[in-house]
């Protein structure tokens, strides 16, 4: 079957979190004249976990599902952002996707048969709409290796139906990013540097939460 159309909330959930995430991506925004200097965001392999079929439930908000009792295992982590152009424009009504193995290392999908038992309470897909200002924010969890791969994040971005970019999100200080083959692909070492984010404590958003900002430049 073909996956049905992405229905993105107005409003995502926790509103309050989201409220202050969208004003530490203000706080977060580079200088007009460095923005215009910024390189295209690399771009990543899509993998092989893209889901079949999108889930009925695909909000902003991978850490609690319809239906679930329990909130997802991990740590909390809000990864937020903002889009723009090459020459430092905000990209508005951008559809961002992301999608990643829960705690377990067990992704959402009918490939993924490994042993590892698959968290019922983790969303593990998401998507979400730029704003006016191209920022977008996400609650999920902190990514953790799956077999072969350091920690990631998978994320897809388009609009109007074209798609604009294909990458993966990286965790700083991870040991596994010096052997990562896929990380390691982009040679230029600030390049790659753009895809490594640093996730700190942000108990201004959640107690005991992360939060790291990726911003995503697009050859738009």
């Amino acid at each position: 079957m073909p996956n049905a159309p992405v229905r993105v909330l107005a409003a995502p959930p926790r509103r309050r979190l989201l409220g202050i995430g969208a004003g530490l991506i203000a706080a977060a925004t580079l200088p007009r004249q460095l923005m215009a200097a910024a390189a295209v965001t690399p771009a990543q392999s899509e993998g092989r976990f893209y889901p079949v079929r999108l889930p009925a439930e695909r909000d902003a908000d991978l850490v609690r599902v319809t239906g679930s009792d329990a909130a997802a295992v991990g740590v909390v982590t809000h990864v937020m952002g903002q889009v723009r152009d090459r020459q430092g424009a905000p990209l508005r009504e951008v559809l961002v996707e992301i999608w990643q193995c829960d705690a377990h290392g067990r992704y959402r999908h009918p490939g993924d048969r490994g042993p590892r038992p698959a968290d019922p309470g983790f969303q593990g897909y998401g998507a979400a709409l730029t704003d006016a200002g191209g920022g977008y924010h996400f609650r999920t969890i902190r990514p953790v290796p799956y077999p072969g791969r350091t920690p990631h994040i998978h994320f897809k971005l388009s609009r109007a139906g074209r798609e604009l970019l294909t990458t993966q999100m990286y965790v700083a200080g991870e040991p596994g990013n010096a052997r990562d083959f896929l990380l390691n692909s982009v040679r230029d070492p600030a390049r790659r540097a753009a895809l490594i984010v640093a996730l700190r404590p942000a108990d201004a958003l959640e107690a005991d939460a992360l939060a790291g900002t990726f911003d995503l430049v697009l050859d738009a």
